[in-house]
């Protein structure tokens, strides 16, 4: 790993390169394989951690993350903490950076990460936002690397919500060599911009992407499998349209028959069960949930030291 990372700041996959994002998970690999060596790694320093969305997994794997590395994770929540409403963002920005030596944010709006990343003097690390949510997609491939190894040549299919995994994984697939289908229902196609540069990416990497309406067709020959909810945090007041809209968009024993034999399945979790997943297959022996969300404090904690080592 090199000793200084061109970026100050993790707010998308797009941002990196794939030779960036092959050392990320290297270095993951290693504080996966000997996390006493990396005990001291960020010895003293501290990760302000801001949540207007709240977490398990997020919370859970940076503050652990920062704790086995030796340093220290200040959790403030939105009532700690008023983006843009009390305080302008680029004070609380300025603040933050002569008390801490990084800010991680988990946040509606992206402009608010990308607001707090111009104005902070320190590492800004996008744990989500309704665009986009790097880490967890970081972890997910990150999970496929360790099952196949080199994932040139290989397939994800996404099926589902175009949200912000579907973003993430546009992006991330053309830096680990995956070709890409996302499927989804015909009002819920992911963000044209966000497809605009992807497309690009994967131009430039050499690699496939298919955006359609047919679960069919994007599962077809795929190695990995991945779905999220119907209705993503922030969207409850659209859950009952969004439950009529999805009717029957579920991954299940059929939609995984299509898939190569040896194909994973991926979920960010939470996960509702007979809804976007049958209990067979998020609960069977294809699906990697649970090493996809360990792989969440690996990855991350790879991130932190690389942007945050001193």
């Amino acid at each position: 790993m090199r000793a200084e990372m061109r970026h100050k700041d993790f707010i998308e996959l797009h941002d990196y390169t794939a030779d960036e994002v092959h050392e990320l998970f290297e270095l993951a690999r290693d504080m996966k394989k000997d996390p006493k060596k990396f005990a001291n790694a960020l010895q003293g320093q501290t990760l302000a951690m801001i949540f207007e969305k709240s977490s398990t997994r997020t919370r859970v794997s940076f503050e652990a993350g920062m704790f086995q590395m030796g340093g220290h994770a200040l959790f403030l929540s939105a009532r700690d903490i008023q983006l843009g409403r009390g305080e302008p963002i680029n004070d609380t920005a300025r603040v933050l950076s002569r008390y801490v030596n990084g800010i991680m944010a988990r946040t509606f709006a992206h402009k608010t990460v990308t607001d707090l990343a111009q104005f902070a003097s320190v590492p800004v690390i996008n744990g989500l936002t309704d665009l986009s949510h790097p880490c967890q997609v970081m972890a997910d491939y990150f999970t496929a690397w360790e099952r196949f190894g080199d994932l040139k040549g290989r397939k994800i299919a996404y099926i589902g919500d175009g949200n912000n995994m579907a973003h993430s994984l546009l992006f991330g697939a053309p830096k680990v060599g995956l070709d890409i289908a996302i499927a989804t229902p015909a009002d819920y196609a992911p963000d044209a911009n966000v497809v605009a540069q992807a497309k690009e990416d994967a131009k430039a990497a050499g690699t496939q992407m298919l955006i359609t309406t047919s679960i069919d067709e994007a599962v077809r020959n795929a190695d990995i499998i991945e779905t999220d909810v119907w209705a993503s945090m922030g969207q409850e007041a659209e859950a009952d349209k969004r439950h009529r809209d999805f009717e029957g968009w579920i991954v299940d024993p059929r939609v995984m028959s299509l898939a190569t034999k040896d194909a994973i399945f991926l979920h960010c979790l939470p996960a509702h069960r007979g809804e976007e997943v049958a209990a067979e297959v998020i609960d069977g022996p294809q699906s990697v949930i649970y090493d996809e969300a360990e792989n969440r404090l690996h990855v991350q904690k790879a991130i932190m030291y690389a942007l945050m080592k001193q």
